[in-house]
């Protein structure tokens, strides 16, 4: 149990250090396509906040098919064996959230704490806020320490992080 605990706890901090994702998504063609994506963590609905423009391809991905992937990997160090980083990949189903509605409220809230620089964006209209609800996780804690979390650690792992 102890093994799992630091493992969650490894994944908690990951997932408060680190402020930006590789996000999956396919195209138009079917290919798989990745960005660089700011991410927050909701509490309310233990899912990940994007904030994302309309003008950009993967919003377009994502409203013609809401799967998507999203990796996080701690950002290495000159030294430090790249093999050995701590990572997460999220398997998840994409909502965009409709304007001034509840749920895109507490998204907001939950980006802003994150990213309070980009306060004057959430008044673009042409920009949304995308909930990532976690389907599948996988963890690597490190060279050797990879696991599939149960949908139930992922989810109260997420719900344990404060910005």
């Amino acid at each position: 149990m102890s093994g799992d605990l630091a493992l969650l706890r490894s994944l908690e901090k990951l997932l408060h250090t680190e402020r930006h994702a590789a996000l999956g998504t396919l195209s138009q063609q079917g290919w798989p396509a990745v960005s660089m994506v700011p991410y927050a963590v909701d509490r309310a609905s233990a899912g990940l906040i994007i904030h994302i423009s309309e003008l950009a391809a993967h919003t377009r991905a994502l409203q013609r098919d809401p799967r998507s992937s999203l990796m996080i990997c701690q950002s290495p160090e000159a030294t430090q064996a790249v093999h050995e980083l701590p990572r997460v990949t999220l398997q998840t189903q994409a909502y965009q959230l409709e304007r001034d509605s509840t749920p895109w409220l507490t998204a907001r809230d939950s980006y802003l704490a994150r990213f309070p620089e980009a306060a004057f964006m959430t008044e673009f209209t042409d920009f949304h806020f995308v909930l990532l609800e976690p389907i599948r996780v996988r963890q690597i804690a490190g060279f050797g320490a990879a696991r599939t979390l149960t949908l139930e650690q992922a989810l109260a792992t997420l719900r344990q992080i404060s910005h």
